[in-house]
């Protein structure tokens, strides 16, 4: 058991069954690892303002509620508690000493001021884990700076590499989700694990800090790594890619859309024979080898956009079925919808049932419904009640 005493008995037998966490949480980040820990079995306190997290507003789309909402608060009870309120912070505070996780993504310095910060709650509470995810970290001039996902795209230079070839911003291109977030989410969701295992041979918490910045310049290694060792930043190339060629979409006769890949010369030698049908390309000094490819991406990209523009998409598919060149279709979110790979879950909201997209990881001890995201304050009486008194100093 990762925790001394189960605080939520749940059936299933889940890895994190027992676990208590407590989430200080708002809009993706600390949100999207909190969900993942509840889907693990963990009980998540969501504590919220009183009036909600803001990103109960982001939209309408799902039956009244955000997709947002429903897509990383599924599981979560719902308190809303006023941190300001000297009764209120002693309700939190009560919650802090029999939690084994505590996550927060208020502005920096916030819980500091609160007097619950990470250092002071794990002095009073040795075995408590406690998250920190922020912007910018805990240091440097930006540290107090806003940190939205587009803008952290921005200031780590994400789109500087995404986007079309040209010059000004208009070229540049937001990745369309909230990848900044999201991947700080599951940064500290790896932080978190890791702490209840280092627990479990320690006996002691510890501090997990995440920032929205530092997991986008760690997704940025390459580009940097290119630039600083190599004297050359990727340029933009769309849908191409920066250091491969061919890699990109091409158009079918019928306008259907194929994105190919091409990763080594032993599947250029059978694009070219099958698929393009153009073997002397293979003695083409243009074609010689990858590097020679990307020098003359204009020479290469032009050969296949014939070929593949002179042929309905049915024959070019078994071409490259035939040649094993991998490829895929430039797909719209109502493909998306539709695709025959997708993994969803059912998930209940206001009574009525929607299809989520499932967890990218399979486990065994997954349910076949994801369970409801909650309403404001859903169980604020009742955790109230639960966590009315001192626990006894035994309980941690």
């Amino acid at each position: 058991m990762l925790a001394p005493e189960p605080h939520h008995t749940r059936q299933g037998g889940r890895p994190l069954d027992g676990v208590l966490v407590v989430a200080l949480e708002q809009a993706v980040a600390a949100p999207y690892c909190s969900s993942r820990l509840a889907d693990a079995g963990a009980r998540v306190i969501k504590i919220e303002r009183q009036e909600g997290d803001f990103a109960r507003g982001y939209d309408r789309a799902v039956h009244g509620e955000s997709s947002y909402w429903v897509w990383i608060n599924r599981g979560k009870e719902s308190i809303a508690l006023d941190v300001k309120n000297a009764d209120d912070m002693a309700l939190l505070e009560r919650l802090m000493a029999k939690a084994d996780v505590f996550i927060q993504n208020l502005a920096p310095g916030a819980t500091d001021r609160l007097g619950i910060g990470s250092a002071a709650l794990r002095k009073r509470h040795p075995r408590l884990i406690t998250c920190d995810i922020s912007g910018y970290g805990d240091d440097g001039p930006q540290v107090g700076q806003k940190a939205y996902d587009l803008l952290v795209q921005a200031e780590s230079g994400l789109v500087s590499v995404s986007g079309a070839p040209g010059q000004g911003v208009e070229s540049l291109g937001r990745i369309g989700v909230s990848l900044c977030d999201i991947n700080a989410g599951l940064n500290a969701l790896i932080g978190i694990q890791q702490a209840l295992m280092q627990r479990e041979r320690t006996g002691r918490g510890s501090a997990v800090k995440v920032s929205l910045f530092g997991s986008a310049a760690e997704l940025m290694a390459v580009p940097y790594l290119q630039a600083r060792y190599g004297g050359k930043a990727p340029e933009r190339v769309g849908l191409k890619h920066p250091t491969i060629a061919p890699y990109g979409a091409f158009t079918c006769a019928d306008g259907r859309d194929i994105v190919i890949s091409i990763q080594n010369e032993r599947e250029w030698a059978d694009f070219c024979r099958v698929v393009l049908r153009r073997p002397e390309l293979l003695q083409d000094p243009r074609c010689a080898n990858n590097a020679a490819r990307v020098a003359n991406r204009d020479f290469v990209d032009s050969v296949v956009a014939e070929v593949f523009g002179s042929e309905a998409s049915g024959a070019i598919v078994d071409r490259l079925t035939e040649a094993q060149t991998a490829f895929g279709n430039v797909n719209s979110v109502y493909d998306l919808i539709e695709h025959p790979q997708l993994r969803t879950r059912r998930m209940s909201v206001h009574g009525r049932s929607v299809e989520v997209p499932a967890s990218p990881w399979g486990v065994e001890w997954e349910g076949a419904e994801f369970a409801e995201a909650p309403a404001l304050d859903a169980d604020g009486v009742a955790i109230r009640a639960e966590f009315a008194t001192e626990p006894a100093l035994s309980s941690r």
